[in-house]
């Protein structure tokens, strides 16, 4: 079949058209990338050329060797992804050694691929070994509410995660492991992508601070569940901040319950 009558590219698509409604990407801001397994890049073989040119990533990513992603154009608008996708994302694929990627479809009108390429590469081949090849789906974007609880929480994984808990009794189900914080770094380089990817070891959602949010996950609806979920979390809690604080919140004993209720792997390390 061709590209564009894939289902991965419909799941794509209307993950970035979902995100620029709810207001997470700005102009240019925000990036997703998609690994590509095997089965589906045979199904759209027709659709791709041979590479023109290998281009450094920027970070060496041996074990995605060979492998296929869809990313997002650096420089392009996730308003425009659905309304021309050729144009505006990209098929790539990593060189033999996993040091370059060349583009095979996409990007029609010139350009390259995101500028957060380094940081989404890395996450890709930490959480391919870490999940067994379930997880496909890397996202980065801005969501306004996180953002602005960046100048006010510490930025401390504890306090951070723990604070973020208290706003819903499902929040602490969804993201029981907790949220990692990256402190402010210039952003597109090796340095924030170390940065990112060790805390990817032991979580699924990585905090920029001032910046925005990196989640990881099997996927679509899974990274986008975790974006959603985290940035409403955050928007009670400025909501809350606002009206003079907490008077009462779930007690240490009730995040205790829910893990025993819905068996789940709470991190007790970021209970108080």
């Amino acid at each position: 079949m061709k590209i564009e009558e894939s289902k991965f590219l419909e799941g794509f698509v209307r993950l970035t058209a979902d995100a620029f409604k709810k207001g997470w990407h700005e102009r240019n801001g925000g990036n997703l990338s998609y690994r590509i397994p095997q089965e589906e890049i045979e199904s759209v073989r027709q659709s791709l050329h041979e590479v023109q040119e290998w281009q450094d990533i920027g970070n060496t990513v041996p074990e995605l060797a060979g492998e296929y992603f869809l990313v997002t154009g650096s420089g392009k608008y996730m308003r425009n992804v659905e309304l021309s996708p050729e144009e505006n994302v990209a098929v790539i694929q990593v060189d033999a050694e996993g040091k370059k990627y060349g583009i095979v479809w996409g990007l029609t009108a010139g350009g390259r691929p995101t500028s957060e390429l380094p940081t989404h590469l890395a996450a890709h081949e930490l959480k391919k070994k870490m999940t067994g090849g379930r997880n496909k789906v890397i996202y980065h974007a801005h969501p306004t509410n996180l953002i602005a609880l960046t100048f006010v929480l510490p930025l401390k994984d504890k306090e951070f995660t723990h604070e973020l808990w208290e706003m819903a009794t499902e929040d602490p189900v969804i993201f029981p492991e907790g949220i990692g914080v990256v402190p402010w770094m210039v952003p597109g380089g090796k340095e924030i992508a170390d940065a990112s990817v060790k805390l990817m070891e032991k979580y699924r959602v990585v905090v920029w601070a001032h910046h925005g949010l990196f989640v990881c996950g099997d996927d679509f609806d899974e990274a986008f569940g975790l974006m959603d979920t985290v940035e409403k979390a955050a928007e009670i809690c400025v909501k809350v901040r606002s009206m003079g604080g907490k008077q009462q919140t779930i007690p240490e004993d009730g995040f205790r319950q829910l893990a025993k209720d819905f068996k789940i792997d709470l991190n007790q390390d970021f209970l108080k």
